[in-house]
């Protein structure tokens, strides 16, 4: 398999074609959603390679890319995609180029903008669905949620501030459990192992806890809960 960063390559592909996007003249709206188009259906494109390449059943993250990132709290830059992974990034890159060719009448003012903002939210969520570290899950979720936040309370309906505002206060208090979560499995696993770690293979290999039961053994001819059961009144 090619040594190249594909997964990389996915995920900040529609984010440099936004950051390229936003320094474009705004009175420039038919190659504003042109180029928007060509970047969508390119990062389809580039998405097809994890289905075609996918190998059902094999062991371990395929694609899989890992670089230091933050060692001195154990967390890395680990990406890898499996099948359903695969299936998501692909179900997301197709709904993006079906969003950006319909907003092409739909979104009449500040088009530029919207399509840069559309863009790095393609980023953030096939950031999510790749990320095998879980403080890094956490940065593209949390990266995610501005450009939506933004979508919806700019170009949303007649009650798109209520909406934006009400998107915030949901997703807010989500994103704090989620931290508490996140922070708990850390602590766990260092707890356990003795090592810091959020890298999602690390969790996975935590012992796990087998259920004491406080019950006797039951010997020979010793009544069982069933055989104490009393016969129905005839």
């Amino acid at each position: 398999m090619s040594t190249f960063p594909w997964l990389t390559w996915l995920i900040f592909f529609p984010l440099a074609g936004g950051l390229l996007l936003a320094l474009m003249p705004a009175d420039r709206e038919r190659l504003i959603r042109r180029f928007a188009l060509a970047v969508a259906l390119a990062e389809v494109g580039f998405s097809l390679p994890l289905w075609w390449q996918l190998a059902p059943g094999a062991p371990g993250w395929q694609f899989a890319e890992r670089r230091d990132w933050l060692p001195a709290i154990g967390s890395s830059y680990h990406l890898g995609v499996d099948g359903i992974s695969a299936l998501l990034v692909l179900l997301t890159t197709v709904l993006t180029a079906i969003a950006v060719l319909g907003a092409f009448k739909a979104v009449e003012k500040r088009a530029r903008e919207f399509y840069a903002l559309l863009l790095a939210l393609e980023t953030g969520m096939i950031g999510t669905f790749l990320s095998l570290d879980l403080l890094l899950f956490y940065v593209f979720w949390e990266g995610m949620l501005v450009p939506m936040y933004l979508l919806i309370g700019v170009w949303g309906g007649p009650r798109r501030v209520y909406a934006a505002v009400k998107f915030f206060l949901y997703t807010m208090a989500g994103s704090v459990l989620m931290l508490v979560a996140i922070l708990w499995l850390y602590f766990h696993h260092r707890s356990v192992t003795g090592l810091a770690s959020f890298d999602l293979d690390a969790l996975y290999a935590l012992p796990r806890s087998r259920s004491r039961c406080r019950c006797s053994p039951s010997t020979p001819g010793s009544p069982t809960p069933t055989s104490r059961r009393r016969p129905p009144a005839r």
